[in-house]
């Protein structure tokens, strides 16, 4: 997983990131994402041929990494989904959102990562197996402090009846944005391969630790 060192830089309104070259920046509107999507996966196996037994894993991955991307008002969505000789496809994602809230009042939640942090929960896990969440203050270079969590945790799959959850690795970095009071970039990133939770760690560090601001 080393080729994440070769970097892309990603312009949006208002940030910028650098993500790996091999990811996959993807539509995520749900009117033209399942074809972008088709579309995508098709050059890609054309490319690479090593990947077509995996086909139907990358576009079911890349459909719900987009639909969620969508519900959380994503502004950029990027996943890698990869091969390395095993049997089971290595997939993970990073998503930029900008978020916000106001109090029961209608005040703008505070965004100091002090204040941020002291409001999101630790999990310890209880024995072997179990989902765990740790909570932390990061500083981004050029950016300043963010509050941070991380850990492998149980997420609420969305408009399930059943109310199911997926296990995934975790982490998530809340980002003040400067000049917007309440508001937060929001930077996530996720993977189901539980055994590489450290290397993804890693992973997502890297890519959020090149997270800035423009204008």
């Amino acid at each position: 997983m080393a080729r994440y060192m070769e970097a892309l830089t990603i312009e949006r309104g208002g940030f910028r990131i650098k993500v790996p070259e091999s990811w996959w920046e993807f539509d995520v509107r749900p009117e033209s994402r399942d074809d972008s999507i088709h579309r995508m996966v098709t050059e890609r196996v054309r490319r690479q041929p090593e990947l077509a037994p995996h086909r139907d894993t990358y576009v079911g991955f890349l459909q719900k990494a987009a639909a969620d991307a969508w519900k959380s008002g994503a502004l950029y969505c990027g996943c890698m989904a990869e091969s390395f000789g095993g049997d089971t496809p290595i997939t993970g994602s990073v998503t930029v959102s900008l978020v916000g809230g106001r109090t029961r009042e209608g005040a703008p939640l505070p965004t100091d990562p002090a204040a941020i942090a002291a409001g999101l929960a630790p999990k310890e896990a209880q024995r072997e197996g179990d989902s765990w969440r740790k909570v932390t203050n990061v500083d981004i270079p050029g950016v300043g402090g963010a509050a941070r969590t991380f850990g492998v945790e149980d997420i609420a799959v969305p408009d399930d009846a059943l109310n199911r959850t997926v296990r995934a690795v975790l982490m998530q970095t809340f980002i003040p944005v400067p000049g917007q009071e309440g508001k937060i970039a929001l930077v996530a990133g996720s993977s189901q391969v539980l055994d590489l939770a450290d290397s993804f760690f890693d992973i997502f560090d890297a890519i959020t630790s090149t997270f800035r601001f423009t204008g």
